[in-house]
């Protein structure tokens, strides 16, 4: 397992509106997800289970209004 800040996200270097933005996004998240299911898993969870809950709870997240108006971006 390789241990990375899990806080730490960088900016985005183009506009929401580009055509590359959630290809750069993925790259972003990916590693940080990737590390979240890797502790998870390493904590005794099934693999499969945690990325579906992690799933389950982003859209909830969306569902449950937390999004800022402007950008999209959950508020916590």
């Amino acid at each position: 397992m390789n241990v990375m800040k899990l806080d730490v996200i960088p900016p985005p270097s183009r506009a929401a509106t580009d055509l590359n933005y959630e290809a750069d996004l993925k790259t972003a998240l990916e590693p940080i997800l990737s590390e979240l299911l890797d502790r998870a898993e390493h904590a005794g969870w099934d693999r499969r289970k945690a990325a579906y809950t992690v799933m389950f709870l982003a859209a909830r997240n969306l569902s449950d209004g937390k999004q800022h108006p402007a950008n999209g971006s959950s508020t916590g």
